[in-house]
């Protein structure tokens, strides 16, 4: 299984539009548009699932440059999410 970024999406795009930009290339497993935690409103991009690796790279190839929607689509395979930095914050000022 392949996962697929999709970058510059429409605002209004929806998990359903973005499964429907690659179905054409294969079967979509998944379709998943980021949303903002605080206004539950898109990010303007997602991630796409794919069964197949073949069809998964076709589908790069075909959809990345497309304008969709007045907003040309950058496409690419998912790269693993970077560990993120986090928990600590200093307890600073104590000298024992």
């Amino acid at each position: 299984m392949k996962k697929i970024y999709v970058g510059n999406l429409n605002f209004n795009c929806s998990d359903h539009d973005l499964a429907a930009m690659f179905s054409s290339h294969g079967e979509v497993v998944s379709a998943k548009v980021v949303l903002d935690r605080d206004t539950g409103r898109s990010r303007g991009f997602g991630f796409v699932e794919m069964s197949d690796d073949n069809a998964a790279m076709s589908a790069i190839q075909a959809v990345n440059g497309q304008e969709i929607d007045g907003r040309t689509l950058t496409v690419n395979e998912a790269r693993p999410r970077e560990p993120r930095g986090g928990g600590g914050g200093g307890g600073g000022g104590s000298r024992w």
